[in-house]
């Protein structure tokens, strides 16, 4: 079985969240409730968090290889493991996505410093069950 990796990456500035943040409706469209509660403490919202969040699911979008798609923002979640650890929870049309691409198994990796969040997206997936087009072959 060959396996091809992919790689993706996305960098978000912390002055796109900063206006971001004060449109709840959009930040919910983006963000799940579960995303939501890990960003927000008793000072108000983490913005180094919800950067990286958002990096984050951008770089797991361009690993799908899709063209003309919109990223379904709330079907790639991006949690929190024990150790503060991030990973990769999809659902709904982006767990369609990942099952045309071939892919498994995402990792992701997060970091931050003012000004700005970068988030890199890896993936190693089955080729042989997809077509050139990226569409399943069964």
């Amino acid at each position: 079985m060959t396996v091809e990796g992919r790689v993706g990456i996305d960098m978000v500035p912390f002055s796109r969240v900063r206006e971001l943040v004060h449109d709840e409706l959009l930040l919910a469209r983006m963000l799940s409730a579960e995303e939501i509660r890990l960003c927000r403490d008793d000072t108000g919202p983490d913005i180094p968090g919800i950067a990286g969040r958002l990096a984050a699911k951008e770089a797991v979008f361009k690993l799908f290889h899709t063209v003309g798609q919109t990223l379904p923002w709330r079907g790639i979640e991006i949690l929190t493991a024990d150790g503060g650890r991030p990973v990769v929870r999809l659902a709904g049309r982006a767990a369609e996505l990942a099952r045309r691409a071939g892919i498994e198994h995402i990792a992701v990796s997060i970091t931050h410093d003012e000004p700005c969040a970068v988030a890199v997206a890896f993936t190693a997936g089955n080729p042989e069950n997809r077509s050139a087009d990226g569409s399943d072959r069964d």
